[in-house]
């Protein structure tokens, strides 16, 4: 996997089903994620994209919030999946298979992608 951060218009839509993605194994908390994401080679998620992200989810009841005090620490907001929020996950992974599929198709149309050592040019000769 590269280094070089995902492009942000790539990630903005995108980063909702990730998010989702993560909650799939079970409740989490804001710093969780964003760790998840960065381990999974997205980069820093800020603050600032991820909790109006996990806001909306709250809101639009695809995540339940729950408070857990912390040991020794201060308190935690876990979000967990609803039900309809592993519905979304489901649907929103069919979808995403159906896109890649098709973007990867018109990006590279022969039937092998290209090596790192190899990217086409766009560039005409």
């Amino acid at each position: 996997m590269t280094n070089e951060p995902t492009p942000s218009e790539w990630l903005r839509g995108v980063l909702e089903l990730c998010v989702l993605r993560v909650m799939v194994d079970g409740p989490t908390y804001g710093y969780a994620i964003a760790a998840d994401l960065a381990t999974a080679g997205f980069g820093d998620i800020k603050g600032g994209t991820l909790y109006p992200l996990l806001a909306r989810l709250e809101k639009n009841a695809l995540v339940s919030v729950e408070w857990r005090t912390g040991e020794g620490g201060p308190g935690r907001k876990y979000f967990v999946l609803t039900d309809a929020g592993r519905a979304q996950v489901d649907e929103g992974l069919a979808q995403w298979q159906v896109f890649s599929t098709r973007v990867t198709g018109h990006l590279f149309p022969s039937s092998t992608l290209p090596s790192s050592e190899f990217r086409p040019s766009l560039r005409s000769t």
